[in-house]
C-alpha cells in the first residue's frame, strides 16, 4: 500500500497568491482553495485537510478567528498561519492558540515547502500518539510459539503472510492469543513502525460502534461536541486489528465492507469520503459460517475477510507446549514482581498439564502470576494450586467418582496439614493444638499423607 496524498486548504482573499502557492504545492498535495474564513469552514464540513494555510487578514472572520473555529473542531489539523507583513505580537498570539508556525507571503519556496513537510510529519506523530497507549500497554508482551507441529503451523502460516497486504482472519476461541498473534503478523509486515490499533468490538457499547469505527463530525449527534477521528483514520500506514468481529452489528457491516474493498469511509455525520490506508486483521471466536446461514453475518463481507484464515488451536491440543509456556511465565512475572521462584515442582507441573484450560493460555498466564505474586518460596508446589486444579491428575487405581472423591477429601485434608505447620513454622506439637488433634493423630496423618516427605522438600530437613 502507498501513503494517500495529504490535502492542503490555502484560505486568502488574494487570487494571485492563492495561484501561486496552488502551483507551488500541487505537484505533492492535493490542493483546495477559500477566499474567506467562512468558505472554508463549509468546505472542511465536505473536504478534509490534513494542513491549512490561513491568511491573517481576511473579509469578514478574521484569521485568528477562524483559527480558533478549525482548532476547536479539527484538532488534528495543522494550521500554518500566513501574513503580508511580519508582526511578532501577532505571531506569538497565534502559536498560543495552537497555529503551527507563522510565516510571511515573502517566505522562499524551499522554506515553505520545508514547513509544510513537517507540519505533515506532525500530524503523522500524532495520529500515532493517540494509539501508542494500546502498544505500551502490552509492550512486553509477546505471542509465544510452542513446539507443537500445530503452532509450528501457525508460524510457518506467519512467515509466509505477514509482509504481504492481505486481510487475514484469526479463528480461535477465547484466550488462544489472537490479539498476540495479531501484533506479531504487524511487527514482521512492511509496515512495522505504523500504528497498530486494535478495537474490541464485543466490549464498545453498541450505539457507540460507529462513532468509534469511523469517527464523527461535531455535531453528527447529542454529545458530539467536536469531531472526533476514528480508529480507520488512526491506523493509517499501520494495522487495524478488530477483535470479536463477529459480534460487528449487520447494519455497519455493510460499510466495514466498502471500507475494506473501496479504501475509503465517511465519518457519522460527514458528507465527504475519507481515503483509508492499512492493513486489516479480524479475529472472531465465532462460527463465521454458521453466523452467515443463520443471517447475522453478510456472506460479501466473511469471503472478504476469510482471504488467509488462521487457527489458533486451544491449549488442550497442544498440552505438550505447557511446560515451554509456564516456565516463559514464572520468568516474566518474578521479575515483574521481584520475586526468588525458580519455577514449578514436577508433580505441579504434572497438575497443570493435566487441566482442561478452558481460558486457554490467558487462563495459564493469569495462574502462574498469581502464584509467583503470593509464593514466598523458591519452587511452587503441587500445594499451591487451587482445588480444582489438583482434582485434574488421574492417579492409578482411581476407580470412577468415589476415587475421584477421594482424591478431592485426601488433597483437602492435605493442604490444611501444610498450611497449618507453616503457620507454626512447622511445629508439630503447636500445629496438633491448633487443629484440635491429639499429637499422634496428626503424626499418623502426617505419614498417611506423606507430609514429612513435603517438609523435607520445602525446609531442607526433617520434621
Amino acid at each position: 500500500m502507498t501513503s494517500r496524498v495529504k490535502t492542503i486548504l490555502i484560505v486568502d482573499e488574494d487570487h494571485a497568491t492563492r495561484e501561486r502557492l496552488s502551483g507551488m504545492l500541487g505537484s505533492r498535495y492535493r490542493v483546495l482553495n477559500a477566499a474567506s474564513g467562512e468558505a472554508a469552514v463549509g468546505l472542511l464540513m465536505k473536504e478534509q485537510a490534513e494542513i491549512v494555510l490561513l491568511d491573517v487578514c481576511l473579509p469578514g472572520v478574521s484569521g485568528l478567528d477562524a483559527l480558533r473555529i478549525l482548532r476547536e473542531n479539527y484538532p488534528l489539523t495543522e494550521v500554518i498561519m500566513i501574513s503580508a507583513r511580519g508582526d511578532v505580537e501577532l505571531a506569538v498570539q497565534a502559536m498560543k492558540q495552537g497555529a503551527y508556525h507563522y510565516v510571511t507571503k515573502d517566505v522562499e519556496d524551499e522554506a515553505l515547502l520545508s514547513l509544510v513537510q513537517h507540519a505533515g510529519d506532525r500530524l503523522d506523530l500524532n495520529r500515532r500518539v493517540l494509539s501508542l497507549s494500546d502498544q505500551i500497554a502490552d509492550a512486553d508482551r509477546d505471542f509465544v510459539i510452542g513446539p507443537s507441529s500445530a503452532m509450528q503451523a501457525v508460524a510457518a502460516m506467519v512467515r509466509k503472510v505477514a509482509r504481504l497486504p492481505a486481510t487475514v482472519l484469526i479463528l480461535g476461541e477465547s484466550g488462544t492469543g489472537k490479539e498476540l498473534l495479531a501484533r506479531k503478523i504487524h511487527r514482521e509486515s512492511e509496515r512495522p513502525d505504523g500504528p497498530f490499533v486494535t478495537v474490541n468490538l464485543a466490549a464498545i457499547p453498541r450505539d457507540l460502534v460507529e462513532s468509534t469505527l469511523f469517527g464523527h463530525e461535531k455535531g453528527a449527534f447529542t454529545g458530539a461536541v467536536r469531531q472526533q477521528i476514528g480508529k480507520f483514520e488512526l491506523a493509517s500506514g499501520g494495522t487495524l486489528f478488530l477483535d470479536e468481529i463477529g459480534d460487528l452489528r449487520l447494519d455497519l457491516q455493510g460499510k466495514l465492507l466498502r471500507a475494506i474493498q473501496e479504501g475509503e469511509i465517511e465519518r457519522v455525520g460527514g458528507r465527504k469520503a475519507i481515503g483509508t490506508d492499512f492493513r486489516l486483521i479480524a479475529a472472531t471466536n465465532v462460527d463465521l459460517e454458521k453466523a452467515v446461514k443463520d443471517g447475522r453475518f453478510r456472506d460479501d463481507l466473511y469471503y472478504r475477510l476469510n482471504v488467509i484464515p488462521i487457527r489458533l488451536p486451544p491449549l488442550r491440543e497442544r498440552r505438550e507446549e505447557i511446560p515451554d509456556l509456564v516456565r516463559f511465565f514464572v520468568q516474566r512475572y518474578r521479575a515483574r514482581f521481584r520475586k526468588q521462584v525458580e519455577g514449578v515442582s514436577p508433580e505441579a507441573m504434572e497438575m497443570l498439564a493435566a487441566y482442561w484450560w478452558p481460558g486457554n493460555v490467558r487462563e495459564l498466564e493469569n495462574m502462574v502470576e498469581r502464584l509467583v505474586a503470593l509464593s514466598d518460596r523458591e519452587w511452587i508446589g503441587e500445594d499451591d494450586l487451587p482445588l480444582e486444579y489438583q482434582l485434574t491428575r488421574d492417579e492409578p487405581g482411581d476407580e470412577g467418582d468415589e476415587g475421584r472423591l477421594q482424591r478431592a477429601v485426601t488433597t483437602f485434608e492435605r493442604n490444611a496439614i501444610v498450611k497449618a505447620l507453616e503457620r507454626h513454622d512447622w511445629n508439630v506439637t503447636a500445629t496438633a493444638r491448633y487443629l484440635g488433634l491429639p499429637l499422634s493423630t496428626l503424626k499418623s496423618k502426617m505419614e498417611r499423607l506423606d507430609i514429612r516427605a513435603i517438609a523435607k522438600r520445602l525446609r531442607g530437613d526433617t520434621v
